[in-house]
């Protein structure tokens, strides 16, 4: 069976509990379909880069999925129904990694040696006149 990532982001508003029911509700739509989650992260509370439906934060969550299309198509049939998400996304991987996402280890973006590595952050040579 194909493998996948869908994320979702659900409203501000609604607790890490709510959110935990909608993970588990669209977990439930691919067991059903002959499918399995391999993979759950919650991400968390994060600021949005703009409002959303009137919402400037949201709780996100991604799934690695291993389900028929079908399957996959009434989860994101029943995402899009649903009040509580305001945005999502599911593409087709090639693997699903085992390991944690970058999203979640974040932090190690913030040391300058990162700023470095990806070359927002140069300093001018002292010599240079």
């Amino acid at each position: 069976m194909p493998l996948y990532e869908s994320t979702f982001i659900a409203r501000q508003d609604i607790s890490s509990a709510d959110v935990d029911k909608l993970t588990e509700q669209f977990s439930g739509i691919i067991t059903a379909g002959g499918g399995k989650i391999i993979k759950t992260e919650y991400w968390g509370l994060r600021s949005l880069a703009y409002k959303v439906k009137k919402n400037k934060k949201g709780h996100y969550v991604m799934l690695g999925i291993e389900a028929s299309p079908a399957a996959l198509k009434e989860m994101e049939r029943n995402i899009g129904l649903n009040e509580d998400v305001i945005r999502h996304l599911t593409v087709r991987v090639e693997e699903i990694e085992k390991s944690q996402s970058p999203v979640m280890t974040a932090s190690s973006y913030d040391t300058n040696d990162s700023y470095e590595k990806f070359g927002a952050y140069r300093q001018e040579p002292a010599d240079a006149a």
